[in-house]
Protein backbone atom coordinates (compact mmCIF):
# COMPACT_ATOMS: atom_id res chain seq x y z
CA UNK A 1 0.00 0.00 0.00
CA UNK A 2 2.93 2.32 0.76
CA UNK A 3 4.33 1.76 -2.72
CA UNK A 4 0.94 2.40 -4.28
CA UNK A 5 0.76 5.70 -2.42
CA UNK A 6 4.22 6.55 -3.77
CA UNK A 7 3.06 5.69 -7.26
CA UNK A 8 -0.01 7.89 -6.88
CA UNK A 9 2.09 10.77 -5.53
CA UNK A 10 4.64 10.59 -8.34
CA UNK A 11 1.92 10.10 -10.93
CA UNK A 12 0.25 13.23 -9.60
CA UNK A 13 3.44 15.28 -9.93
CA UNK A 14 4.35 13.91 -13.36
CA UNK A 15 0.71 14.18 -14.33
CA UNK A 16 0.53 17.74 -13.11
CA UNK A 17 3.33 18.76 -15.44
CA UNK A 18 1.90 16.69 -18.26
CA UNK A 19 -1.70 17.77 -17.81
CA UNK A 20 -0.89 21.42 -17.17
CA UNK A 21 1.50 21.31 -20.09
CA UNK A 22 -1.00 19.73 -22.43
CA UNK A 23 -3.71 22.07 -21.17
CA UNK A 24 -1.53 25.10 -21.82
CA UNK A 25 -0.60 23.69 -25.20
CA UNK A 26 -4.32 23.37 -25.84
CA UNK A 27 -4.33 27.13 -25.67
CA UNK A 28 -2.32 27.00 -28.88
CA UNK A 29 -4.97 24.90 -30.61
CA UNK A 30 -7.64 27.62 -30.62
CA UNK A 31 -4.96 30.12 -31.67
CA UNK A 32 -3.78 27.92 -34.53
CA UNK A 33 -7.29 26.96 -35.64
CA UNK A 34 -8.40 30.58 -35.41
CA UNK A 35 -5.45 31.89 -37.41
CA UNK A 36 -5.18 28.91 -39.77
CA UNK A 37 -8.54 28.05 -41.32
CA UNK A 38 -9.33 24.42 -42.08
CA UNK A 39 -9.66 25.26 -45.78
CA UNK A 40 -6.09 26.57 -45.99
CA UNK A 41 -4.72 23.35 -44.51
CA UNK A 42 -1.84 25.01 -42.61
CA UNK A 43 -2.82 23.13 -39.47
CA UNK A 44 -2.67 19.99 -41.58
CA UNK A 45 1.03 20.76 -42.13
CA UNK A 46 1.59 20.91 -38.38
CA UNK A 47 -0.34 17.65 -37.93
CA UNK A 48 1.71 15.85 -40.58
CA UNK A 49 5.13 17.17 -39.53
CA UNK A 50 4.59 16.39 -35.86
CA UNK A 51 3.56 12.85 -36.79
CA UNK A 52 6.96 12.40 -38.45
CA UNK A 53 8.60 13.92 -35.38
CA UNK A 54 6.94 11.40 -33.05
CA UNK A 55 8.17 8.52 -35.18
CA UNK A 56 11.71 9.89 -35.39
CA UNK A 57 11.85 10.46 -31.64
CA UNK A 58 11.35 6.75 -31.05
CA UNK A 59 13.98 5.86 -33.65
CA UNK A 60 16.54 8.29 -32.27
CA UNK A 61 16.17 7.02 -28.69
CA UNK A 62 16.23 3.38 -29.92
CA UNK A 63 14.98 1.86 -26.67
CA UNK A 64 17.74 3.44 -24.57
CA UNK A 65 15.35 4.95 -22.01
CA UNK A 66 14.03 1.56 -20.96
CA UNK A 67 17.48 -0.01 -21.31
CA UNK A 68 18.84 2.66 -18.98
CA UNK A 69 16.24 1.84 -16.31
CA UNK A 70 16.85 -1.88 -16.69
CA UNK A 71 20.64 -1.74 -16.40
CA UNK A 72 20.80 1.05 -13.83
CA UNK A 73 18.73 -1.18 -11.51
CA UNK A 74 20.54 -4.39 -12.42
CA UNK A 75 22.82 -6.06 -9.89
CA UNK A 76 26.46 -5.87 -10.83
CA UNK A 77 26.06 -2.76 -12.96
CA UNK A 78 27.32 0.71 -12.09
CA UNK A 79 24.39 3.12 -12.44
CA UNK A 80 26.67 6.09 -13.16
CA UNK A 81 28.46 4.19 -15.90
CA UNK A 82 25.13 3.11 -17.37
CA UNK A 83 23.96 6.71 -17.44
CA UNK A 84 27.15 8.10 -18.99
CA UNK A 85 27.26 5.37 -21.64
CA UNK A 86 23.66 6.13 -22.53
CA UNK A 87 24.41 9.86 -22.76
CA UNK A 88 27.38 9.32 -25.06
CA UNK A 89 25.50 6.92 -27.30
CA UNK A 90 22.31 8.96 -27.77
CA UNK A 91 24.29 12.20 -27.95
CA UNK A 92 26.44 10.86 -30.79
CA UNK A 93 23.52 9.55 -32.83
CA UNK A 94 21.56 12.78 -32.35
CA UNK A 95 24.44 14.91 -33.65
CA UNK A 96 24.97 12.54 -36.57
CA UNK A 97 21.28 12.75 -37.47
CA UNK A 98 21.34 16.57 -37.50
CA UNK A 99 24.34 16.56 -39.83
CA UNK A 100 22.67 14.11 -42.23
CA UNK A 101 19.46 16.16 -42.28
CA UNK A 102 21.35 19.34 -43.14
CA UNK A 103 23.33 17.63 -45.90
CA UNK A 104 20.29 15.98 -47.52
CA UNK A 105 17.70 18.62 -46.63
CA UNK A 106 16.29 19.28 -50.11
CA UNK A 107 15.97 15.63 -51.24
CA UNK A 108 14.39 14.78 -47.90
CA UNK A 109 11.92 17.67 -48.20
CA UNK A 110 11.02 16.58 -51.73
CA UNK A 111 10.35 13.04 -50.53
CA UNK A 112 8.03 14.21 -47.74
CA UNK A 113 6.09 16.59 -49.96
CA UNK A 114 7.60 19.88 -48.76
CA UNK A 115 9.85 20.74 -51.72
CA UNK A 116 8.77 24.40 -51.50
CA UNK A 117 9.38 24.56 -47.75
CA UNK A 118 12.53 22.62 -46.78
CA UNK A 119 12.75 24.80 -43.68
CA UNK A 120 9.81 22.84 -42.22
CA UNK A 121 11.91 19.68 -42.27
CA UNK A 122 15.10 21.43 -41.17
CA UNK A 123 13.47 23.02 -38.13
CA UNK A 124 11.59 20.02 -36.86
CA UNK A 125 14.08 17.27 -37.62
CA UNK A 126 16.80 19.22 -35.80
CA UNK A 127 14.36 19.75 -32.97
CA UNK A 128 13.55 16.05 -32.67
CA UNK A 129 17.25 15.13 -32.50
CA UNK A 130 17.71 17.51 -29.56
CA UNK A 131 14.54 16.13 -28.00
CA UNK A 132 15.87 12.58 -28.30
CA UNK A 133 19.04 13.54 -26.45
CA UNK A 134 17.03 15.30 -23.72
CA UNK A 135 15.08 12.08 -23.09
CA UNK A 136 18.12 10.63 -21.32
CA UNK A 137 18.67 13.34 -18.66
CA UNK A 138 14.87 13.41 -18.21
CA UNK A 139 15.01 9.63 -17.63
CA UNK A 140 17.84 10.20 -15.15
CA UNK A 141 15.63 12.58 -13.16
CA UNK A 142 12.96 9.88 -13.03
CA UNK A 143 15.55 7.31 -11.95
CA UNK A 144 16.69 9.62 -9.15
CA UNK A 145 13.05 10.17 -8.09
CA UNK A 146 13.09 13.90 -8.80
CA UNK A 147 9.61 14.46 -10.21
CA UNK A 148 9.49 18.14 -9.16
CA UNK A 149 12.64 19.04 -11.11
CA UNK A 150 11.36 16.96 -14.03
CA UNK A 151 8.05 18.81 -13.98
CA UNK A 152 9.74 22.21 -13.64
CA UNK A 153 11.82 21.67 -16.79
CA UNK A 154 8.81 20.45 -18.76
CA UNK A 155 6.74 23.44 -17.69
CA UNK A 156 9.58 25.86 -18.47
CA UNK A 157 9.59 24.63 -22.07
CA UNK A 158 5.83 25.00 -22.30
CA UNK A 159 5.87 28.51 -20.84
CA UNK A 160 8.46 29.66 -23.38
CA UNK A 161 6.63 27.97 -26.24
CA UNK A 162 3.25 29.46 -25.45
CA UNK A 163 4.65 32.93 -24.80
CA UNK A 164 6.44 33.08 -28.16
CA UNK A 165 3.43 31.66 -30.01
CA UNK A 166 1.11 34.21 -28.43
CA UNK A 167 3.46 37.05 -29.33
CA UNK A 168 3.61 35.97 -32.96
CA UNK A 169 0.09 34.76 -33.68
CA UNK A 170 -1.84 37.21 -31.51
CA UNK A 171 0.46 40.19 -31.17
CA UNK A 172 1.84 40.10 -34.72
CA UNK A 173 -1.21 38.50 -36.38
CA UNK A 174 0.75 35.58 -37.85
CA UNK A 175 -1.04 32.78 -39.72
CA UNK A 176 1.61 30.41 -41.10
CA UNK A 177 2.85 27.03 -39.87
CA UNK A 178 6.56 27.77 -40.31
CA UNK A 179 6.91 30.05 -37.31
CA UNK A 180 5.26 27.51 -35.01
CA UNK A 181 7.91 24.98 -36.01
CA UNK A 182 10.74 27.49 -35.53
CA UNK A 183 9.48 28.45 -32.08
CA UNK A 184 9.47 24.79 -31.07
CA UNK A 185 13.12 24.47 -32.14
CA UNK A 186 14.14 27.59 -30.18
CA UNK A 187 12.44 26.40 -26.99
CA UNK A 188 13.74 22.84 -27.22
CA UNK A 189 17.30 24.07 -27.70
CA UNK A 190 16.99 26.43 -24.74
CA UNK A 191 15.89 23.66 -22.35
CA UNK A 192 19.07 21.70 -23.06
CA UNK A 193 21.04 24.26 -21.02
CA UNK A 194 18.84 23.55 -17.99
CA UNK A 195 20.52 20.14 -17.70
CA UNK A 196 23.96 21.50 -16.88
CA UNK A 197 24.10 19.39 -13.69
CA UNK A 198 22.77 16.19 -15.26
CA UNK A 199 25.11 16.54 -18.24
CA UNK A 200 28.06 16.18 -15.90
CA UNK A 201 27.26 12.48 -16.20
CA UNK A 202 29.43 12.44 -19.32
CA UNK A 203 32.50 12.38 -17.05
CA UNK A 204 31.83 8.77 -16.00
CA UNK A 205 32.99 7.60 -19.41
CA UNK A 206 31.84 5.22 -22.09
CA UNK A 207 31.69 1.42 -21.86
CA UNK A 208 31.39 -0.23 -25.28
CA UNK A 209 30.68 -3.68 -23.85
CA UNK A 210 27.92 -2.28 -21.68
CA UNK A 211 26.47 -0.51 -24.70
CA UNK A 212 26.39 -3.78 -26.63
CA UNK A 213 24.41 -5.42 -23.84
CA UNK A 214 22.03 -2.45 -23.66
CA UNK A 215 21.52 -2.42 -27.41
CA UNK A 216 20.87 -6.16 -27.41
CA UNK A 217 18.22 -5.60 -24.74
CA UNK A 218 16.83 -2.48 -26.35
CA UNK A 219 16.51 -3.29 -30.06
CA UNK A 220 13.22 -5.18 -29.64
CA UNK A 221 11.98 -2.20 -27.63
CA UNK A 222 12.92 -0.01 -30.59
CA UNK A 223 10.83 -2.21 -32.89
CA UNK A 224 8.07 -2.16 -30.29
CA UNK A 225 8.34 1.61 -30.02
CA UNK A 226 8.25 2.13 -33.77
CA UNK A 227 5.19 -0.06 -34.06
CA UNK A 228 3.63 1.67 -31.08
CA UNK A 229 4.20 5.20 -32.37
CA UNK A 230 3.02 4.17 -35.83
CA UNK A 231 -0.22 3.15 -34.17
CA UNK A 232 -0.47 6.78 -33.07
CA UNK A 233 0.94 8.59 -36.09
CA UNK A 234 0.83 6.35 -39.18
CA UNK A 235 -2.65 7.59 -40.07
CA UNK A 236 -1.42 11.20 -40.17
CA UNK A 237 1.69 10.19 -42.14
CA UNK A 238 -0.17 8.01 -44.63
CA UNK A 239 -3.24 10.21 -45.06
CA UNK A 240 -1.74 12.53 -47.72
CA UNK A 241 -0.73 9.49 -49.78
CA UNK A 242 -4.00 7.55 -49.39
CA UNK A 243 -6.93 9.97 -49.34
CA UNK A 244 -8.50 10.41 -52.78
CA UNK A 245 -10.44 13.62 -52.16
CA UNK A 246 -9.34 17.04 -53.37
CA UNK A 247 -9.66 18.47 -49.85
CA UNK A 248 -6.84 16.36 -48.38
CA UNK A 249 -5.14 19.18 -46.43
CA UNK A 250 -8.46 20.36 -45.02
CA UNK A 251 -9.47 16.87 -43.89
CA UNK A 252 -6.08 16.24 -42.29
CA UNK A 253 -6.30 19.61 -40.53
CA UNK A 254 -9.75 18.73 -39.12
CA UNK A 255 -8.62 15.31 -37.95
CA UNK A 256 -5.46 16.70 -36.37
CA UNK A 257 -7.46 19.33 -34.48
CA UNK A 258 -10.20 17.07 -33.06
CA UNK A 259 -7.69 14.42 -32.00
CA UNK A 260 -6.19 17.05 -29.68
CA UNK A 261 -9.35 16.82 -27.57
CA UNK A 262 -8.89 13.08 -27.21
CA UNK A 263 -5.28 13.44 -26.10
CA UNK A 264 -6.23 13.88 -22.45
CA UNK A 265 -6.05 10.09 -22.38
CA UNK A 266 -2.49 10.20 -23.68
CA UNK A 267 -1.64 12.64 -20.87
CA UNK A 268 -2.88 10.24 -18.22
CA UNK A 269 -1.07 7.30 -19.77
CA UNK A 270 2.16 9.26 -20.07
CA UNK A 271 1.99 10.50 -16.49
CA UNK A 272 1.36 6.96 -15.27
CA UNK A 273 4.28 5.66 -17.33
CA UNK A 274 6.71 8.26 -15.97
CA UNK A 275 5.94 7.21 -12.40
CA UNK A 276 5.32 3.50 -12.96
CA UNK A 277 8.31 2.44 -15.10
CA UNK A 278 11.09 3.16 -12.56
CA UNK A 279 9.03 1.56 -9.75
CA UNK A 280 8.36 -1.63 -11.69
CA UNK A 281 12.01 -2.30 -12.43
CA UNK A 282 12.93 -1.52 -8.82
CA UNK A 283 10.17 -3.71 -7.37
CA UNK A 284 10.73 -6.79 -9.54
CA UNK A 285 12.21 -8.88 -6.71
CA UNK A 286 9.52 -8.07 -4.12
CA UNK A 287 7.25 -10.93 -3.12
CA UNK A 288 4.09 -8.87 -3.60
CA UNK A 289 5.08 -7.48 -7.00
CA UNK A 290 2.35 -9.31 -8.95
CA UNK A 291 -0.38 -8.14 -6.60
CA UNK A 292 0.97 -4.62 -7.01
CA UNK A 293 0.87 -4.84 -10.81
CA UNK A 294 -2.71 -6.16 -10.71
CA UNK A 295 -3.88 -3.33 -8.44
CA UNK A 296 -2.09 -0.71 -10.54
CA UNK A 297 -3.82 -2.01 -13.67
CA UNK A 298 -7.24 -1.79 -12.06
CA UNK A 299 -6.81 1.76 -10.82
CA UNK A 300 -5.32 2.86 -14.13
CA UNK A 301 -8.42 1.61 -15.93
CA UNK A 302 -10.74 3.27 -13.41
CA UNK A 303 -9.11 6.67 -13.83
CA UNK A 304 -8.94 6.47 -17.63
CA UNK A 305 -12.59 5.46 -17.86
CA UNK A 306 -13.51 8.41 -15.64
CA UNK A 307 -11.48 10.71 -17.90
CA UNK A 308 -13.29 9.29 -20.93
CA UNK A 309 -16.69 10.00 -19.40
CA UNK A 310 -15.68 13.53 -18.36
CA UNK A 311 -14.51 14.42 -21.87
CA UNK A 312 -17.68 13.02 -23.41
CA UNK A 313 -19.89 14.72 -20.81
CA UNK A 314 -18.40 18.17 -21.34
CA UNK A 315 -17.73 17.99 -25.07
CA UNK A 316 -20.10 20.91 -25.55
CA UNK A 317 -17.53 23.06 -23.74
CA UNK A 318 -14.30 21.32 -24.72
CA UNK A 319 -15.02 21.57 -28.44
CA UNK A 320 -14.65 25.32 -28.20
CA UNK A 321 -10.88 24.97 -27.92
CA UNK A 322 -10.85 24.48 -31.68
CA UNK A 323 -12.35 26.66 -34.41
CA UNK A 324 -15.94 26.00 -35.51
CA UNK A 325 -14.90 24.92 -38.98
CA UNK A 326 -13.16 21.93 -37.35
CA UNK A 327 -16.19 20.71 -35.35
CA UNK A 328 -17.44 18.37 -38.04
CA UNK A 329 -14.79 15.85 -37.00
CA UNK A 330 -15.77 15.60 -33.31
CA UNK A 331 -17.53 12.28 -33.80
CA UNK A 332 -14.16 10.47 -33.92
CA UNK A 333 -13.12 11.61 -30.42
CA UNK A 334 -14.67 8.68 -28.47
CA UNK A 335 -13.07 6.19 -30.86
CA UNK A 336 -9.63 7.75 -30.44
CA UNK A 337 -10.01 7.94 -26.66
CA UNK A 338 -11.03 4.28 -26.46
CA UNK A 339 -7.95 3.42 -28.51
CA UNK A 340 -5.77 5.40 -26.11
CA UNK A 341 -7.21 3.48 -23.15
CA UNK A 342 -6.29 0.19 -24.81
CA UNK A 343 -2.82 1.55 -25.51
CA UNK A 344 -2.44 2.32 -21.80
CA UNK A 345 -3.60 -1.16 -20.83
CA UNK A 346 -1.14 -2.61 -23.33
CA UNK A 347 1.65 -0.57 -21.75
CA UNK A 348 0.74 -1.96 -18.32
CA UNK A 349 0.72 -5.50 -19.69
CA UNK A 350 4.08 -5.01 -21.39
CA UNK A 351 6.18 -5.32 -18.23
CA UNK A 352 6.03 -9.10 -18.09
CA UNK A 353 8.38 -9.46 -21.05
CA UNK A 354 10.56 -6.50 -20.06
CA UNK A 355 11.20 -7.97 -16.63
CA UNK A 356 12.23 -11.38 -17.99
CA UNK A 357 14.35 -9.82 -20.76
CA UNK A 358 12.09 -11.17 -23.54
CA UNK A 359 11.42 -7.83 -25.20
CA UNK A 360 11.11 -9.58 -28.56
CA UNK A 361 7.51 -10.33 -27.58
CA UNK A 362 6.76 -6.61 -27.49
CA UNK A 363 8.08 -6.24 -31.01
CA UNK A 364 5.84 -9.11 -32.16
CA UNK A 365 2.68 -7.77 -30.51
CA UNK A 366 3.20 -4.19 -31.62
CA UNK A 367 4.19 -5.33 -35.11
CA UNK A 368 0.97 -7.30 -35.53
CA UNK A 369 -1.09 -4.40 -34.18
CA UNK A 370 0.69 -1.99 -36.48
CA UNK A 371 0.06 -4.24 -39.47
CA UNK A 372 -3.64 -4.23 -38.62
CA UNK A 373 -3.63 -0.43 -38.42
CA UNK A 374 -1.93 -0.15 -41.81
CA UNK A 375 -4.43 -2.57 -43.32
CA UNK A 376 -7.44 -0.58 -42.06
CA UNK A 377 -5.93 2.69 -43.27
CA UNK A 378 -4.94 1.40 -46.68
CA UNK A 379 -8.30 -0.28 -47.28
CA UNK A 380 -10.66 2.39 -45.97
CA UNK A 381 -8.98 5.83 -45.87
CA UNK A 382 -9.15 6.42 -49.67
CA UNK A 383 -12.96 6.43 -49.64
CA UNK A 384 -13.89 7.01 -45.99
CA UNK A 385 -11.33 9.60 -44.87
CA UNK A 386 -10.24 10.15 -41.30
CA UNK A 387 -12.93 8.01 -39.64
CA UNK A 388 -10.92 5.06 -40.95
CA UNK A 389 -7.83 6.53 -39.27
CA UNK A 390 -9.62 6.48 -35.91
CA UNK A 391 -10.83 2.88 -36.33
CA UNK A 392 -7.38 1.84 -37.51
CA UNK A 393 -5.81 2.93 -34.22
CA UNK A 394 -8.61 1.25 -32.27
CA UNK A 395 -8.02 -2.02 -34.11
CA UNK A 396 -4.23 -1.93 -33.78
CA UNK A 397 -4.19 -1.23 -30.04
CA UNK A 398 -6.96 -3.71 -29.38
CA UNK A 399 -5.12 -6.56 -31.09
CA UNK A 400 -1.79 -5.78 -29.38
CA UNK A 401 -3.50 -5.56 -25.98
CA UNK A 402 -5.29 -8.90 -26.32
CA UNK A 403 -2.20 -10.72 -27.60
CA UNK A 404 -0.02 -9.36 -24.78
CA UNK A 405 -2.53 -10.50 -22.17
CA UNK A 406 -2.96 -14.00 -23.59
CA UNK A 407 0.76 -14.73 -24.00
CA UNK A 408 1.66 -12.95 -20.76
CA UNK A 409 -0.69 -15.16 -18.75
CA UNK A 410 1.23 -18.15 -20.06
CA UNK A 411 4.77 -16.93 -19.36
CA UNK A 412 4.25 -14.67 -16.35
CA UNK A 413 0.69 -15.09 -15.04
CA UNK A 414 -0.80 -12.24 -13.02
CA UNK A 415 -4.23 -12.48 -11.47
CA UNK A 416 -5.82 -9.29 -12.74
CA UNK A 417 -9.24 -8.42 -11.24
CA UNK A 418 -11.02 -9.07 -14.55
CA UNK A 419 -14.50 -9.19 -13.07
CA UNK A 420 -14.13 -5.78 -11.42
CA UNK A 421 -12.61 -4.33 -14.59
CA UNK A 422 -15.46 -5.71 -16.70
CA UNK A 423 -18.06 -4.13 -14.41
CA UNK A 424 -16.34 -0.74 -14.73
CA UNK A 425 -16.19 -1.04 -18.53
CA UNK A 426 -19.86 -2.06 -18.73
CA UNK A 427 -20.90 0.81 -16.45
CA UNK A 428 -18.89 3.23 -18.59
CA UNK A 429 -20.58 1.96 -21.77
CA UNK A 430 -24.06 2.43 -20.31
CA UNK A 431 -23.24 5.93 -19.01
CA UNK A 432 -21.67 6.87 -22.35
CA UNK A 433 -24.90 5.97 -24.16
CA UNK A 434 -26.80 8.20 -21.74
CA UNK A 435 -24.33 11.05 -22.23
CA UNK A 436 -24.50 10.72 -26.01
CA UNK A 437 -28.32 10.77 -25.98
CA UNK A 438 -28.38 13.76 -23.61
CA UNK A 439 -25.85 15.76 -25.64
CA UNK A 440 -27.68 15.08 -28.92
CA UNK A 441 -31.22 15.89 -27.75
CA UNK A 442 -31.04 18.51 -24.98
CA UNK A 443 -29.98 22.15 -24.88
CA UNK A 444 -26.36 22.61 -23.78
CA UNK A 445 -27.19 23.77 -20.25
CA UNK A 446 -29.59 20.86 -19.69
CA UNK A 447 -27.25 18.25 -21.16
CA UNK A 448 -24.42 19.48 -18.93
CA UNK A 449 -26.60 18.96 -15.85
CA UNK A 450 -27.69 15.49 -16.94
CA UNK A 451 -24.16 14.51 -17.95
CA UNK A 452 -22.75 15.70 -14.62
CA UNK A 453 -25.22 13.45 -12.83
CA UNK A 454 -24.20 10.51 -15.03
CA UNK A 455 -20.50 11.09 -14.32
CA UNK A 456 -21.45 11.35 -10.65
CA UNK A 457 -22.91 7.85 -10.84
CA UNK A 458 -19.54 6.50 -11.92
CA UNK A 459 -17.75 8.43 -9.17
CA UNK A 460 -20.24 7.24 -6.55
CA UNK A 461 -19.80 3.62 -7.59
CA UNK A 462 -16.01 4.00 -7.51
CA UNK A 463 -16.06 5.58 -4.04
CA UNK A 464 -18.36 2.89 -2.71
CA UNK A 465 -16.48 0.00 -4.30
CA UNK A 466 -12.79 0.95 -4.29
CA UNK A 467 -12.18 4.33 -2.66
CA UNK A 468 -14.20 4.42 0.58
CA UNK A 469 -14.01 7.93 1.94
CA UNK A 470 -13.47 6.68 5.49
CA UNK A 471 -10.02 5.45 4.47
CA UNK A 472 -8.87 8.79 3.11
CA UNK A 473 -6.55 10.97 5.24
CA UNK A 474 -8.04 14.02 6.99
CA UNK A 475 -11.53 13.72 5.49
CA UNK A 476 -11.93 10.05 6.45
CA UNK A 477 -12.74 10.84 10.09
CA UNK A 478 -15.99 12.51 8.99
CA UNK A 479 -17.28 9.36 7.28
CA UNK A 480 -16.59 6.79 9.99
Amino acid sequence: MVNLKGLLKDTFIYGLSSIIGRFLNYLLVPIYTMKMSAAEGEYGVITNVYAWVALLLVILTYGMETSFFRYANKQGENADKVYSTTLWSVGFTSVLFILLVLVFLQPLSNLLGYHDHPEYIGFMFTCVAIDAFQCIPFAYLRFKKKPIKFAAFKLAFIAMNITLNCIYYLGMDGHDAKTALLINLICTTSITFFFYKELQGFKHGFDSQLLKRMLNYGWPILVLGIAGVLNQTADKILFPYLYEGQDMKQQLAIYGAVVKIAMIMAMITQAFRYAYEPIVFGKDKDKDSKEYYASAMKFFIIFTLLAFLCVMAYMGILKRIIGKDYWEGLYVVPIVMAAEIMMGVYFNLSFWYKLIDKTIWGAIFSGIGCAALFAVNILFVPKNGYIACAWGGFTGYGIAMVLSYIVGQRYNPIKYPLRDIFVYVLLTAVLFIGIHFSSANLPLWASLIVNTILVGVFVAYTVKRDFPLKNLPYVGKYFK
